[in-house]
């Protein structure tokens, strides 16, 4: 146990795992908060398929920096190198509105429009990447921006910066919104039949999961973000009923598997983002069995 204690204090006095703890704390507690709302809308896959739409959105940043480069514009090339989120968050942001803005006027809606834009997208993605290598070893990049892999361990000063902004622009927004969105997530018939911008509010929280799964690529990849999203609102559901006291669990059941995940990740070595899934899950596990036995679980 002493030695465990002291790998974590000498690493945590490094730089770049301060800010992989920042960054993983703020981001599993925006996609918690968003993700109450995406399961009971029924769109609980919206942020896998985003996150999908991002892959895509990032190859086509590297080919973009690829041709400045051939250019001979290297200012241009190197900022959009270090700098995707220019490119990748606007093509996020406007599929999310898409798909969850305007699906109600769309004959292609829910699951249907989230497959067939985050399949495209996926395709696409690494088609690109093979066609439009930014190195030699393709395989790598690909799993590394799948699965999450070091990515969080390489966050500059200015990503963390964006982090927490966009992170207190989140929880912001929730709070201002709060009703609107209590509204909208159980009925938008019926909000609207009362006045409720329903569509409005829609593309607001649509933007906002297009913000953390953004966000959230450099702490799981592309593949698991919607564990963050999903499980930590479905352990809360298993014991808690009222939305308010389910958001605030999901909230703190997301934050400390996150922060325990990484710990662990540190000690023993694991990828960061699939140790922080394993969490939730335990997290999960355990609040089922807590339901069952005090007769809460739906």
């Amino acid at each position: 146990m002493g030695n465990v204690f002291n790998t974590l204090s000498t690493y945590l006095q490094y730089d770049f795992v301060q800010y992989a703890l920042i960054v993983g704390v703020l981001i599993s507690l925006c996609a918690s908060i968003l993700g109450v709302t995406l399961v009971l809308k029924r769109f609980s896959f919206i942020g896998d398929g985003l996150s999908h739409v991002a892959f895509g959105a990032m190859a086509i940043a590297t080919v973009v920096s690829i041709i400045f480069e051939n250019l001979e514009m290297t200012g241009a090339a190197k900022f959009l190198r270090e700098n995707t989120m220019v490119i990748t968050m606007p093509m996020t942001v406007i599929c999310a509105i898409l798909i969850l803005g305007s699906s109600r006027f769309s004959k292609i809606r829910g699951d249907a429009a989230v497959a067939m834009i985050s399949v495209s997208a996926l395709a696409i993605g690494y088609l690109l990447m093979n066609i439009f290598p930014s190195s030699s070893n393709v395989t790598g990049d690909v799993c590394s921006t799948l699965f999450g892999s070091a990515l969080i361990l390489t966050l500059s000063k200015l990503e963390v910066v964006v982090c927490i902004v966009a992170s207190i622009v989140v929880v912001c927004l929730f709070i201002f919104f709060y009703n609107k969105i209590f509204s909208v997530t159980f009925d938008g018939d019926f909000a609207r039949a009362t006045g409720t911008r329903a569509d409005t509010y829609n593309l607001i929280i649509a933007v906002i999961i297009a913000i953390i799964v953004v966000l959230a690529m450099n702490l799981v990849g592309s593949l698991l973000i919607s564990a963050l999203v999903v499980f930590p609102a479905l352990s809360a559901m298993r014991v808690f009923k009222s939305f308010k006291s389910v958001t605030i669990c999901a909230a703190v059941i997301s934050v400390i598997c996150s922060l325990m995940g990484m710990l662990v990740s540190i000690v023993v070595g694991t990828p960061a983002g699939s140790t922080i899934v394993a969490a939730d899950i335990t997290a999960f596990l355990l609040f089922s069995l807590i339901g069952k036995v005090t007769g809460r679980a739906a």
